[in-house]
C-alpha cells in the first residue's frame, strides 16, 4: 500500500532554554516554492532574532533542504530534520527561532534545543497519513449507529458523511484490505440486514492515532 505522512495542521509552541527564546513553527507544504515562502515570512516576522532555522523536505522529487542560519555547523537544521525524518513524515516546513538570552548552550546543547522545538511544533501539529481508502456504504439502522461507529478504529477507518433518513445512509473510509473484515462485523451486529459496499476510492489525509490513543 502507498501511504505516507504529513503535519495535520500549522502550529506554533515556545519554550525558553537558559534565558534563550526558542520559537517553533511547521506547516504542511507541497512545493518548495510553499515551504520557502514559509522560512521568509518568518524571517521577517522575527527579523530582530539572532537566528531563524529551518528545514523541509518533499515528498515529489526527494527534496531535503536544512539551514543553520549561523549557528555551528550541523546544531540547528539537522537535528531538526532528524525529528521529522525519524517519524516519516513528508511534505513538511519546520522554522526554529532563536532570540539569543546571553548564555552559551554548547553544541550538545543546541542540538537537543533545536530538535526539542522542532519535535514539540510537530506534536502540536499533529500528524496525518495520506493513502487511498476505499469509501463504503450501507444503510444503518439508527439503534445500530453508534455500535457501528465503533467498529471503525480498531479497523483504522474513519466516519464520512451521513445522510439521514428513515435509515442512515452510512459513509465509511476503509484502509485497502479491511472491507471484508468490516462487512464481516457488520453482518453480525445485523445478522445479515447490513449490506457494505465499496463505492469508490479516495486519496485523504487523515489524522493518525497511535495506539493508547
Amino acid at each position: 500500500m502507498v501511504e505516507y505522512y504529513i503535519p495535520t495542521a500549522p502550529s506554533e509552541t515556545e519554550f525558553t532554554e537558559k534565558r534563550s527564546r526558542f520559537i517553533g513553527h511547521v506547516w504542511p507544504v507541497n512545493t518548495e516554492e510553499e515551504a520557502r515562502g514559509c522560512v521568509e515570512a518568518m524571517k521577517k516576522r522575527y527579523h530582530d532574532a539572532r537566528h531563524n532555522c529551518w528545514c523541509y523536505a518533499l515528498r515529489q522529487g526527494g527534496v531535503v533542504r536544512y539551514s543553520d542560519d549561523g549557528e555551528p555547523q550541523g546544531t540547528a537544521g539537522q537535528p531538526m530534520l532528524g525529528v521529522f525524518q525519524k517519524e516519516g513524515v513528508e511534505n513538511f516546513c519546520c522554522v526554529v527561532t532563536r532570540y539569543f538570552g546571553g548564555v552559551l548552550l554548547g553544541a550538545g546543547g543546541l542540538t537537543r534545543a533545536y530538535g526539542r522545538s522542532a519535535k514539540d511544533a510537530l506534536d502540536a501539529a499533529g500528524v496525518s497519513v495520506v493513502r487511498p481508502w476505499s469509501v463504503v456504504e450501507f444503510s444503518c439502522p439508527y439503534p445500530l449507529f453508534e455500535r457501528v461507529k465503533q467498529e471503525l478504529p480498531p479497523l483504522g477507518g474513519v466516519e464520512g458523511e451521513h445522510v439521514f433518513g428513515s435509515e442512515i445512509a452510512f459513509r465509511a473510509l476503509l484502509p485497502q484490505g479491511a472491507e471484508e473484515g468490516f462487512a464481516q462485523r457488520l453482518g453480525e451486529l445485523s445478522a445479515g440486514g447490513m449490506e457494505p459496499k465499496v463505492t469508490g476510492t479516495q486519496w485523504k489525509a487523515v489524522p493518525r492515532v497511535k495506539s493508547g490513543e
